[in-house]
């Protein structure tokens, strides 16, 4: 039968050279070991399973140097292929910057032991065949390390547009935590959900863009693309509205809304509700600011029948002025039904023009709203109706 053809070996590599690198292989490897516990603080940190799979790393890097110095075309620089005898958590733990020193060590130590491997006359051959591999496979170890950022890159866009849908639907479950926790949200201060639209389809890298302007516009953030909706959800201490109305340009033209502060994540339904309910609402009111605070439409919010903003006029405007008692509610409905004249409203109520004006500052006061502003008027008009159509019906929406 016809003999296995032999081998290639290198340019300026010979069986002796290759036989003698085998034989050595133990005392590279034991010194590189040696090295890396000296040298790298983060290799002492391991724990001990890691550091022995770490030393399977680097016994089949020198392995795979010696196989492509005996066969050039095999390709066996391949990083991937170095870090196949240890188990993948390994690889995501450390870094790329990790990697590299290791290679350098691994390298160093090879080069320093070139001169007592290497047959008389060819430590210069093998010190340059040793360089050739150590680029090689830092090359390889980035490719692999770029890869394996897509594919979690990829990974977190999915996670991510599952915890924005479920915050859309009201409907957090008891992985929300873990989940946010995976993409980086701290949970601290106060939460708030951003909507608009977008001006036209959003690729993978736009979309990246969009997380990046959020992650620098407050200290959380999450971004979902839903068709031609966006949806940014930010959290963390400082003034949350003013950092969302720094993304104002990353969304396309029309209405954009930002929903109610809440407490936290698990709570930030309620503002995407609100969110989404001005978003339609906001055709109403053709003058709307832009960005527009959701609290803002709650009338026209309440007309398409949203019981948040229902259940927000009657327990955060009309409740707190039938609480204080006195002339205050009496005043500002006939302030209102009186065109918003201090003077018609005096003569209907038997007093003086200052005292009515005194009574609107104290609702101003009491409520956020101020009475003399059309549209702040407007909201407490539609606040006392549905008030009195409250007290109607028994109150049930006011003893809720």
């Amino acid at each position: 039968m016809p003999r296995d053809p032999k081998p290639t070996i290198a340019p300026g590599a010979t069986e002796q050279m290759v036989r003698r690198l085998r034989t050595g292989s133990d005392l590279l490897t034991s010194a590189a070991m040696r090295r890396l516990d000296a040298e790298l603080t983060w290799y002492r940190e391991l724990q001990a399973e890691d550091r022995s799979w770490i030393g399977l790393v680097a016994q089949s890097g020198i392995a795979n140097f010696i196989s492509w110095y005996e066969n050039p075309d095999s390709g066996s620089y391949n990083a991937a292929e170095i870090f196949r005898a240890a188990p993948p958590e390994l690889a995501r733990s450390i870094s790329l910057q990790h990697t590299l020193q290791l290679v350098r060590i691994v390298v160093e130590t090879v080069e320093e032991h070139a001169e007592q491997l290497a047959p008389t006359g060819q430590f210069r051959q093998l010190r340059e065949a040793v360089l050739i591999y150590s680029r090689e496979v830092a090359f390889s170890a980035a490719d692999v390390y770029a890869r394996a950022a897509e594919t979690r890159g990829a990974w977190d866009a999915r996670l991510e547009a599952l915890v924005v849908d479920s915050l859309l639907r009201g409907d957090p479950d008891d992985s929300l935590h873990s989940r946010v926790a995976a993409l980086g949200w701290a949970g601290t201060g106060s939460t708030l959900v951003m909507v608009g639209t977008t001006d036209g389809p959003v690729d993978d890298v736009r979309a990246a863009d969009l997380r990046r302007a959020a992650r620098r516009a407050a200290q959380d953030a999450l971004v979902g693309v839903q068709g031609d909706r966006l949806i940014v959800v930010l959290g963390g201490t400082g003034n949350l509205r003013e950092q969302a109305g720094t993304l104002l340009g990353r969304f396309g033209p029309g209405p954009v809304v930002i929903g109610p502060l809440v407490g936290e994540l698990a709570e930030a339904g309620r503002s995407a509700r609100a969110a989404l309910s001005t978003l339609h609402a906001v055709h109403a009111w053709p003058g709307a600011p832009r960005p527009v605070m959701a609290d803002e439409l709650l009338p026209e919010r309440v007309l398409m029948g949203d019981p948040d903003a229902h259940r927000t006029l009657l327990t955060d405007v009309y409740a707190p002025l039938l609480g204080v008692g006195g002339p205050l509610l009496e005043t500002l409905s006939t302030y209102l039904n009186e065109g918003r004249s201090l003077e018609a409203t005096a003569r209907q109520l038997y007093v003086h023009p200052n005292t009515v004006r005194y009574r609107l500052r104290r609702i101003s006061t009491i409520t956020g709203w101020e009475p003399t502003d059309a549209r702040e008027g407007f909201v407490l008009q539609i606040a006392i109706a549905l008030g009195r159509l409250d007290e109607s019906s028994g109150g049930t929406a006011l003893s809720a």
